[in-house]
């Protein structure tokens, strides 16, 4: 799972910024060994956290402890290594119920879900990725389409071309040549003309389908959420098999729901 969508790792501090007396430092280290845990699979120890992050063993050493009295780091069930504990759910719980996009999705996308009967997703803009912030699950499903916080980037997903599509082209274009670009599939769109072609569709017709871009079989239709400033602030995507749909098919039937939720949406 973990080789398969985008994460991303802590912003480090520019070093020839000018200084900033309101950065905590010790803060962005113990945020930089919780960000160790994005792309791995298996418990950590503290040699494996330091090489991760950059930190020298002693530092690291601190910081594991004291997160771990504090509960965000914990031992796994076998004592193999450090994994993220248990109190990083409050956090997910308090970022989930004080936004407003999602107080305002929920109801939204349950009725968009009970309308096409395929899976429902509402993702977050976060810079060259979005993040699923709800999974709304048809009856058949896999485990990494269930789980919240997953992230894929912009440059080859149906969410991230709606998203794409509502800014400016310098805009978007340095976003996909500062994104990692990988052939998740053999269809998966690398060059950035091509990208921006799918963009330029999903500006002209409002949302934009993707098919195999991320996983064989599968195909997704997007479209974007915008704030009262035009802004893109997330996306509302639609995903099915392919085997169950042509293109056409999928779009048609699709299309005309989703964008009804998405002005809704956009609305609130």
């Amino acid at each position: 799972m973990s080789n398969y969508f985008d994460r991303h790792a802590l912003s480090q501090p520019d070093p020839d910024a000018a200084p900033d007396p309101l950065f905590v430092r010790a803060a962005a280290r113990a945020m930089q060994v919780m960000s160790a845990f994005h792309d791995v699979d298996r418990p950590l120890s503290l040699g494996d956290i330091a090489a991760i992050t950059g930190l020298d063993r002693s530092t690291t050493q601190r910081i594991v402890h004291t997160l771990r009295k504090l509960g965000y780091i914990k031992r796994d069930r076998h004592d193999r290594g450090f994994v993220p504990g248990v109190r990083l759910y409050d956090h997910i719980f308090d970022a989930m119920r004080m936004d407003p996009l999602i107080q305002a999705a929920v109801p939204l996308l349950l009725d968009l879900r009970s309308r096409v009967e395929e899976r429902v997703d509402l993702s977050l803009v976060d810079d060259t990725r979005l993040i699923y912030a709800t999974r709304l699950q048809p009856k058949r499903e896999v485990l990494h389409a269930m789980l919240v916080g997953l992230s894929v980037p912009m440059s080859c997903t149906s969410s991230g071309w709606a998203v794409l599509a509502h800014l400016p082209e310098d805009d978007a274009r340095d976003i996909l040549r500062r994104s990692e670009k990988r052939a998740f599939t053999a269809k998966t769109l690398l060059e950035e003309d091509a990208i921006m072609e799918r963009v330029a569709q999903a500006r002209s017709q409002g949302y934009i389908i993707a098919t195999e871009q991320l996983l064989p079989g599968e195909i997704g239709i997007a479209a974007a959420v915008v704030n009262a400033q035009g802004t893109p602030v997330g996306a509302v995507t639609i995903t099915a098999i392919l085997s169950d749909w042509t293109e056409t098919n999928f779009e048609h039937a699709m299309g005309p729901a989703l964008m009804q939720t998405v002005r809704a949406l956009s609305r609130r």
